[in-house]
């Protein structure tokens, strides 16, 4: 069963979503405001987010903000009566996974909340192959990274950006294949979201000395080098 959190400042909506969803054969959680979505949000306890933009608080872009400065990888799903397309630019930029303008169809809300789902879950299926690189160890099997024996903690799509490029060694992957391999559709998040998590996983590398094993290959993409 699929734990979805849902969050609207609209009473009518949140109940609406709720019984929908629950139908659905999903557990739901709804709250009604920013500060709390965060909090609840951050645990990582939810297999995905529908998040509205306009919430009291903290808005629905500043909460997918911090969720994705902190690590947190759930897929998320924005809902807003925001139909331009800087608006929608703006939060896949942020790390959307997708984004629906009100008032939607219930039936395409469900339908692209198991698209980012399967997307998820197929991006993580990939994630098999043992690399070693030299003093770089990958473990899909433990979901454990390494560095000369020392533990790097990296979020889920960290660790499937890492192993995307490890069991590539010294192979230039351009972004849009980073998009299908590890958000599972070109589709599914801007270019930026890539240099963004490329950003991530570079600083966690460097804090254990290894940054120089991943490098920007100007107009062709990153790669990960034999240690």
């Amino acid at each position: 069963m699929e734990r979805v959190l849902v969050v609207d400042d609209e009473p009518g909506v949140r109940t609406a979503l709720r019984r929908g969803l629950t139908a659905e054969g999903m557990e739901v959680v709804a709250l009604g405001d920013g500060p709390s979505a965060l909090r609840a949000a951050m645990t990582g306890g939810f297999d995905a987010v529908v998040l509205d933009i306009i919430l009291p608080g903290l808005s629905g872009y500043r909460v997918l903000e911090q969720l994705r400065a902190a690590g947190i990888d759930t897929p998320v799903l924005l809902i807003s009566a925001k139909d331009g397309e800087i608006d929608q630019a703006d939060g896949l930029d942020l790390g959307a996974d997708g984004y629906l303008v009100k008032p939607f169809s219930f039936v395409v809300l469900v339908a692209q909340l198991r698209a980012v789902l399967r997307r998820r879950d197929a991006a993580l299926g990939r994630i098999r192959q043992r690399v070693k690189l030299g003093p770089l160890v990958i473990d899909p099997a433990a979901r454990a990274v390494s560095w000369e024996g020392k533990p790097v903690e990296l979020s889920p799509r960290e660790f499937a950006l890492l192993h995307a490029l490890a069991v590539r060694p010294d192979t230039a992957v351009a972004k849009d294949d980073l998009l299908r391999l590890v958000w599972g559709d070109e589709q599914a998040a801007s270019r930026n979201v890539v240099e963004v998590y490329v950003g991530y996983l570079r600083r966690k590398l460097e804090a254990v000395g290894a940054g120089h094993v991943l490098r920007t290959v100007r107009g062709h993409g990153y790669l990960v080098g034999s240690a």
